[in-house]
């Protein structure tokens, strides 16, 4: 079991370093997204340098990179750690991807699969509260801060066992890193909305 969990965890890291966004801008726009905008490979990037249509399938793929890290984990039935591990694997893979020299995205639409894989109404009330911050603000750092901010409490209220809490702590925390740059910008009031650059 040690080995298959040694196997699902390198797996999960290989996943989340797919470079969807990277891989968007190159083949449709010929850029490195790093070098654009908020110089992340994530769907909010691409959207504001390549497009709706590629931000939708970049967002779902990376939403599908965490989800299926966890099922794989829950497929083989290993315990809660290790499916939480390997979700944060996924994250890993995602935020430093070794193809691209360890600089990725944030890990926000690949947290929000992880959480859908190991506790899907959790996951669901997160991106609830993302699109309603979002809704009323137009900012998608703040929204998914907000989203980031709520999923410990919201774990905890579901009743989630000990590492489904713990992991939630870690991921909020590790959003709310990645996001360090877009909070001093929302402090200062200069972070663009939807619509506008970078």
């Amino acid at each position: 079991m040690i080995l298959t969990a040694l196997l699902l965890l390198a797996i999960g890291y290989l996943l989340g370093a797919t470079p969807s966004g990277y891989l968007a801008g190159r083949w449709l726009k010929d850029i490195d997204l790093r070098d654009c905008g908020s110089g992340s490979t994530g769907a909010t990037n691409v959207l504001r340098n390549v497009g709706k249509g590629p931000a939708l399938v970049v967002f779902l793929v990376d939403v599908g990179k965490g989800a299926l890290a966890v099922l794989l984990a829950k497929s083989v039935g290993l315990n809660d750690w290790v499916q939480v591990l390997a979700g944060l694997a996924a994250l890993a893979g995602h935020i430093w991807p070794v193809w691209l020299g360890w600089k990725g995205g944030k890990a926000v639409a690949t947290g929000f699969g992880m959480f859908l894989g190991l506790a899907w109404p959790v996951g669901l009330a997160c991106f609830g509260l993302f699109m309603a911050t979002i809704s009323l603000s137009r900012i998608v750092s703040l929204s998914s801060v907000v989203a980031a901010i709520g999923l410990p409490m919201l774990m905890v209220l579901s009743g989630g066992s000990s590492a489904y809490v713990v992991v939630s702590l870690v991921a909020s925390l590790m959003v709310l890193w990645r996001h360090r740059s877009n909070i001093e910008r929302l402090l200062a009031g200069t972070e663009p909305k939807i619509g506008q650059k970078a």
